[in-house]
């Protein structure tokens, strides 16, 4: 790489600052906007006005919003994110235990994906128009019509209910478990997943495999299974690591459905239950936290296509 595309992966995160700040603030004022009172939820509906002013003050909700918001990103620069209302725990703390399933359901749903989509788009591609082409056409279009929360409760009730191969609901002990029980899940997330990606590779692939240097490439002698591997292939893939790195927000608000259906001890449950008991503190720094994952899986998937495709403009 030049020294331009090193200064552009140096000063990348630079110009992701602006964009994590304005995050910050549509989401702490959106946690604000979410009807109830944090401290009435919490002590019930017969509380007295007096402990109610009680909590408030001692988490700091009795103060002007703006002056809130100044002290939750103090605190989120020095490492801090605030103490949870309903669990009476550091966030901090909260999102560390719940982080490794979440990271797994994530990182196994892309995985399963890909095993599923470039297989599928390289079929559709080569046997373009043919009954294979329609058939996985057909699948692709079937998978993004499919709400993930539906397909999970059919996923559950044929795999789970129906055959028993599957847990139903939960995460295990033993990483052979939590593998076990992550199976449905992550082929839930996958499935849409792998719909998106297919269409996006074949589609790809059809132009690479009509471009000028695959031509030249079968002039020189190379044999139509060289051609695909060498040529169509790594050029086709660019644009899906792109299509990735864009649906890596879809990915997370996938997840948290997910982990909600199948009772998953993930930052996705965490959020939904910090929700729904108005735990000011966890929703934004979950939604941060989330919001700086798909940042950083952009800024990756940048320096990737910079690094595997030199003809790239920045």
């Amino acid at each position: 790489m030049n020294l331009y595309r090193y200064r552009f992966i140096l000063a990348r995160p630079l110009q992701l600052l602006p964009v994590l700040l304005g995050i910050s603030i549509i989401t702490f004022v959106l946690v604000r906007l979410i009807p109830g009172d944090p401290a009435r939820v919490l002590l019930g509906a017969k509380s007295t006005p007096e402990a109610v002013a009680r909590i408030r003050a001692q988490f700091g909700l009795d103060e002007p919003i703006w002056l809130q918001y100044l002290y939750f990103i103090k605190n989120l620069v020095m490492g801090d994110m605030g103490k949870s209302i309903l669990y009476k725990l550091p966030v901090l703390q909260l999102i560390a235990e719940r982080l490794a399933p979440t990271l797994l359901l994530i990182l196994g749903s892309v995985l399963l994906a890909l095993a599923l989509a470039i297989p599928l788009a390289s079929v559709a591609a080569v046997k373009r128009g043919r009954f294979a082409d329609h058939a996985i056409r057909l699948f692709s279009t079937a998978g993004l019509g499919f709400p993930p929360f539906w397909l999970a409760i059919m996923l559950i009730i044929l795999f789970s209910v129906k055959l028993d191969l599957f847990p139903v609901a939960g995460y295990g002990d033993s990483w052979g478990d939590r593998l076990h029980h992550l199976v449905l899940p992550c082929f839930t997330v996958a499935l849409a997943l792998s719909a998106v990606i297919t269409r996006n590779l074949r589609a790809s692939m059809i132009a690479e495999l009509a471009s000028d240097h695959a031509t030249a490439a079968r002039a020189r002698g190379l044999s139509e299974a060289r051609v695909f591997w060498r040529h169509v292939l790594p050029n086709a893939v660019i644009p899906a690591i792109n299509l990735l790195a864009v649906n890596i927000g879809w990915l997370i608000g996938g997840s948290v459905v997910i982990e909600t259906v199948f009772s998953i001890p993930g930052m996705g449950q965490l959020l939904v239950r910090g929700i729904f008991t108005r735990d000011y503190m966890v929703v934004q720094s979950v939604a941060m936290v989330f919001a700086c994952a798909t940042v950083i899986v952009n800024f990756l998937a940048d320096i990737l296509t910079v690094a595997i495709d030199p003809r790239v403009e920045l």
